[in-house]
């Protein structure tokens, strides 16, 4: 039986895709991960965020991890800790 639309208008099934697009979907798929691979790898910056906040999540184990969450990215001092690490990791290449 086909889906019933709001308006009651039947329509095709939406969880069921032609081959076609799913073949489109599978591409689509493959290039958004291959370009978000390429947007991390050309801004370490991101993954030392990420990961100096995990390392600070793990270290101190708040109870509100949402208010830890935004009292870390809102921290006026993040951006030159971040810069430092970039420099300090260039220096070590």
């Amino acid at each position: 039986m086909e889906p019933r639309l709001p308006d009651g208008v039947v329509g095709p099934n939406p969880d069921t895709l032609s081959p076609e697009k799913l073949e489109q979907l599978r591409d689509f798929k493959i290039q958004t991960r291959i370009a978000n691979e390429k947007y991390l790898r050309s801004h370490k910056e991101v993954e030392l965020l990420i990961s100096g906040f995990f390392r600070e999540l793990f270290l101190r184990r708040p109870d509100n991890i949402l208010e830890f969450a935004a009292d870390y990215f809102t921290d006026p001092r993040l951006p030159n800790k971040i810069h430092m690490q970039l420099i300090k990791e260039k220096k070590a290449a």
